[in-house]
Order: C-alpha cells, then sequence, then structure tokens
C-alpha cells in the first residue's frame, strides 16, 4: 500500500509513480510529509541566506532547479527535475523548458530595461513561474522563494511576508492567496502583490 495523501483546494495531485518517489519511507500521512519537506525547506531558505546571488545565476534553468532541488531532494526523488505528465495546472509537460526559458528572457529584459517595479517583478515571475508549473509538487512553495530570491538577492530588498502562515494548510490567508493568483491569471497583479507583502 503506497502514500495516501488528502489534497486542499490548489494542490497538484501527485501520480503513483510520483508517489513513488518518496525517499523516507516511513511517511504514511500528510501531516508527516508536510513536517519533513517544511525541514528541507528550511535548510533551503538557510542556503538562501548565506549566499550571494547574481542576476545570470537567478535567471537561468540551472537555478530554478537547484532551488527545488534544496527544498525537496532530501523528501522526494525527482525533486529539481521537471514533470513527465501533465496535471490539473500548468502547460504540457514537453511544452517547461520552452515555456522556462521565454520566462527567463522576459525577465532578463524586464531587470534591463526596468519594466516592473522591483515587488512587482518579483510577483510577475513568481506567478509566471507557478504557471509554468515546471515539477510535479511543490511548485508554490518554490515559486514563492524564488521572488524572495530575486527580491532580496537581485533587488536588495526585504523578502516577501506571503500573508505570514503557512500556505499549505487550508486557511483564509491560502483563501486570499489562491484568490488573488488566480486574478493575476487575468494580469491584474494588484491583490498578489498586496498578498504578498502582508
Amino acid at each position: 500500500m503506497g502514500l495516501e495523501l488528502d489534497y486542499i483546494d490548489g494542490q497538484t495531485p501527485l501520480d503513483e509513480e510520483e508517489k513513488e518517489g518518496l525517499l523516507i519511507t516511513t511517511i504514511a500521512t500528510r501531516g508527516e510529509l508536510d513536517e519533513f519537506e517544511q525541514q528541507n525547506i528550511e535548510q533551503a531558505i538557510q542556503w538562501t541566506l548565506t549566499r550571494k546571488f547574481k542576476e545570470e545565476l537567478v535567471f537561468s534553468e540551472g537555478f530554478i532547479r537547484e532551488v527545488h532541488k534544496r527544498m525537496y531532494g532530501n523528501v522526494w526523488a525527482w525533486a529539481g527535475d521537471f514533470r513527465k505528465t501533465n496535471k490539473n495546472i500548468g502547460v504540457d509537460f514537453w511544452l517547461i523548458p520552452i515555456e522556462l526559458k521565454k520566462l527567463i528572457d522576459d525577465a532578463k529584459h524586464w531587470h534591463e530595461h526596468k519594466t516592473y517595479q522591483q515587488d512587482e517583478f518579483a510577483i510577475r515571475f513568481k506567478h509566471q513561474l507557478v504557471s509554468i508549473h515546471c515539477f510535479p509538487n511543490g511548485n508554490g512553495r518554490h515559486s514563492r522563494l524564488m521572488a524572495d530570491i530575486i527580491i532580496e538577492k537581485i533587488f536588495n530588498q526585504p523578502v516577501f511576508s506571503w500573508g505570514t502562515t503557512k500556505l499549505s494548510n487550508e486557511s483564509d490567508n491560502r483563501t486570499t492567496y489562491l484568490k488573488a493568483v488566480k486574478l493575476a491569471d487575468k494580469n491584474d497583479y494588484s491583490l498578489l502583490l498586496a498578498f504578498a507583502r502582508s
């Protein structure tokens, strides 16, 4: 019997093959999985705090994959690898490298031409990254950490607060966040910008 997971609104279900990538075989519940993932994510955040990252590194496929691997590599064998199946969200899996390259090229252009204010730059990048949905799971948390890296390491501004609570649990904050993401899908970033700094 494999890992049985309950999903809340906005979470991407894992395929059976992806579940087999679980490295800690004693995990049996969503709560245990969340706990191990959170420990791994905190290690990844610590890694980002002790390093300087240049723009050309941050805006690269390798770095984007490395951040995901650092966030989930102690828990999932596929951490840092692009998904190989289609999900309830995101582009077709075979388009991931193409769409990610477009986003990276856009980000370099935005930065060079100062297209957006700093917060909006980071939030637009985060939103478009999560819309591509590069990985089997963890895309929301990954895209938020990428936004934090951009705002702190590229623009020397404080990281985002993201409503100051964990968004992986059902809560009013998660509902507000998902509403803001859906509005951003329509190219209105106002709620997501406000939420990021709330």
